[in-house]
C-alpha cells in the first residue's frame, strides 16, 4: 500500500484544465511539474482521445442528464506496437538485485527494512531530497552488513542521476502519486526494472506510454500490489483456480478505509499532496486493492479481459466536514475544495461477461474493508469478516468457517507462516516473491499490462461519473496477448 509516501514541498493545485507533460517528451519533468498530471474533465479527456477514443470534446458535449453513452460505444483504438510484448517475460536471473529505493518517507522507509531481511538483496542508492530521510536510511543499511549506499538528496530531480546508474538492477519507487509516472519511466529508460507503488499513474496516456517503454526497453514496469499476496486473496485464488467456485460469476473489492485524520496530519502525510487528489478527480483515487486480487481470481489478461467501466459517485461532503470540525480557523486547507465522490462505486465487465464491482472511499467514518468478494456457480466467499458458502460443504444458508479451507493455502504462505512486516506480512511475501523472481530468472507474477488496468480505474471512473454513469471501454493493453492463458500469482513453487 502507498498510504505513507512522502511528499517534498509540492503545493501546485490545479484544477480542471490542468495539463501534463507529455510522456513522449525528451525532458524529465520535475517532482513539483508532474504535479500537473491531475487529469481533470479536460485532462483525462485529453489522455483518451490522444488514442482515438473519447475526448474532451466528447465528454463536455454529453446532454446534462448524462443519458447519451458520451461514444462509450466507440472501442478506444489501440495504438501501434512500438516493441513486442512483455507478456510471459523472465527476467534475467542473478544471484543479487542490486536496489536502488527512491522515496524514504512512511512507505519506503518501512521498505527498506523488508528489503534488508531479503536474501540476495543489496541496498545500493536511495534517494530523497530530504537528507536526513537518506542518511537513516542509510545507517540501516550499514547496520545490515551492506556497504553504505550513494545517496541522492540533491533536490526534486535527483532520482534521475539515481536511475542512470549503470550498477542497479531494480529501482523500487514509493512518492506521491502524481510523481510516480516520471520515476517509472526514467527507470526503464535508465535500463532498469522498475517496482511502483499504487497507482502506478493517473492518466490514460501515462498508462499506455508505461506499456510501450516497457516493451522497448525490455524491463518490466511492475504494480506492486500487496493485497495480491494477503493470505486469504491467496487462498481464495487456488481455490478459484482448481474449481471449488464452479465457473466464475462475479467478484468485489474495495478501499474503504477512513482516512480523514491522516489526510489532514501533517506529520504522517508530508504536505497535503494524498488530500488535495481530492480536488481534481472525482472517481477511485486507489482502484488497486480493489482490482488486483479479483483480477488474478478471474484471470483478467490472462484468459479474460477488463472491457468496460461504469462508475458512480455520491456527492463529496465527507472532507470538508471533518475539516470544519478539526481545523483551526484560518488553515490552508480551508481554500480547498473537494469534488472527489465520498463514495465510488464502479462496475466493471469482462470479456467472458463477469461482473466486478470496485469501491472507495476514504472520508466517511466505517470500518476499514476491502470487501473481497468472489462468487460463481457452486458457491460465494466474502472477506471483512471472512466467511465462505460453498456446495456441497454448505448448506441451510449458513455461512462457513473460511479457517477450515487453510490446506489451501499458497505455497508462499505455507513456507512463510509468520512473515515480518506491515499489512499482515503481505509485503514481505510481496517483496520476498518478487525478488525470488528475480534472483531464479522466471517470469514476474504481474507485469505491466497489469499494471495498466488495474489502474485504469482512476481517470475511467472520473469521466464515467461526469458522464454521469455512461459506461467507457477499458483498452487493450495487452494488444490480444490476453486470450493466451499463462501464470499469474498462482504459480508454482520453483526449484532453485
Amino acid at each position: 500500500m502507498n498510504d505513507a509516501a512522502p511528499d517534498h514541498g509540492a503545493s501546485a493545485v490545479p484544477g480542471d484544465d490542468g495539463a501534463a507533460p507529455s510522456p513522449d517528451s525528451t525532458d524529465s519533468p520535475s517532482r513539483r511539474s508532474v504535479l500537473r498530471t491531475s487529469a481533470g474533465v479536460a485532462g483525462a479527456g485529453a489522455a483518451l482521445g490522444g488514442f482515438g477514443g473519447l475526448g474532451a470534446s466528447a465528454a463536455s458535449a454529453a446532454p446534462p442528464d448524462g443519458r447519451a453513452a458520451v461514444a462509450a460505444a466507440e472501442a478506444l483504438k489501440v495504438p501501434p506496437r512500438q516493441g513486442r510484448t512483455m507478456a510471459g517475460v523472465p527476467f534475467e536471473r542473478r544471484s543479487t538485485v542490486r536496489l536502488g529505493i527512491i522515496g524514504l518517507g512512511n512507505r519506503g522507509a518501512s521498505m527498506l527494512g523488508l528489503f534488508l531481511a531479503l536474501p540476495g538483496v543489496r541496498v545500493v542508492a536511495l534517494c530523497d531530497p530530504v537528507r536526513t530521510k537518506t542518511e537513516r536510511a542509510a545507517a540501516k543499511v550499514v547496520a545490515a552488513g551492506q556497504p553504505s549506499p550513494t545517496l541522492y538528496t540533491n533536490g526534486d530531480d535527483d532520482y534521475l542521476e539515481l536511475c542512470e546508474r549503470g550498477d542497479l538492477d531494480l529501482v523500487y519507487v514509493a512518492t506521491p502519486w502524481e510523481t510516480h509516472f516520471a520515476m517509472a519511466k526514467a527507470a526503464l529508460r535508465g535500463g532498469k526494472h522498475v517496482g511502483v507503488e499504487c497507482p502506478v499513474a493517473m492518466r490514460l496516456e501515462e498508462l499506455w506510454a508505461l506499456v510501450d517503454l516497457s516493451e522497448r526497453t525490455r524491463r518490466h514496469c511492475v504494480q506492486l500490489e500487496n493485497c495480491c499476496y494477503g493470505r486469504n486473496e491467496m487462498r481464495v485464488l487456488r481455490m478459484a483456480h482448481a474449481g471449488k467456485f464452479g465457473e466464475l460469476l462475479h467478484g468485489a473489492g474495495a478501499y474503504n478505509h477512513d482516512l480523514r485524520d491522516l489526510m489532514f496530519d501533517s506529520d504522517y502525510y508530508e504536505g497535503p499532496w494524498r488530500r488535495l487528489w481530492h480536488t481534481r478527480l472525482r472517481g477511485d483515487l486507489y482502484p488497486n486493492h480493489a482490482f488486483g486480487p479479483i483480477a488474478n481470481y478471474m484471470d483478467v489478461n490472462r484468459g479474460d479481459r477488463a472491457v468496460s467501466i461504469a462508475s458512480f459517485g455520491t456527492p463529496a461532503l465527507g472532507l470538508a466536514e471533518y475539516r470544519k470540525a478539526h481545523m483551526p480557523a484560518g488553515d490552508p486547507s480551508f481554500k480547498e475544495s473537494y469534488v472527489s465522490a465520498d463514495r465510488t462505486i464502479s462496475m466493471v465487465r469482462t470479456a467472458k461477461g463477469r461482473i466486478i464491482r470496485l469501491e472507495h472511499d476514504v472520508s466517511t467514518p466505517h470500518p476499514y474493508s476491502r470487501i473481497n468478494s468472489l462468487g460463481g456457480t457452486k458457491g460465494v466467499f466474502e472477506d471483512y469478516p471472512a466467511r465462505i458458502y460453498l456446495e456441497p460443504d454448505h448448506s441451510n444458508h449458513a455461512w462457513g468457517n473460511f479457517s477450515r479451507y487453510a490446506d489451501w493455502d499458497h505455497w508462499l504462505w505455507k513456507e512463510h507462516a509468520n512473515p515480518p512486516g506491515g499489512h499482515g506480512g503481505m509485503d514481505y511475501i510481496m517483496l520476498f516473491r518478487l525478488i525470488q523472481t528475480m534472483r531464479l530468472g522466471l517470469v514476474p507474477d504481474f507485469d505491466v499490462y497489469d499494471a495498466a488496468v488495474w489502474t485504469a480505474p482512476v481517470p475511467l471512473s472520473h469521466l464515467s461519473i461526469k458522464a454521469q454513469g455512461a459506461p467507457l471501454q477499458i483498452p487493450d493493453f495487452t494488444r490480444g496477448e490476453w486470450r493466451r492463458s499463462r501464470p499469474g500469482v498462482d504459480s508454482a513453487k520453483p526449484g532453485e
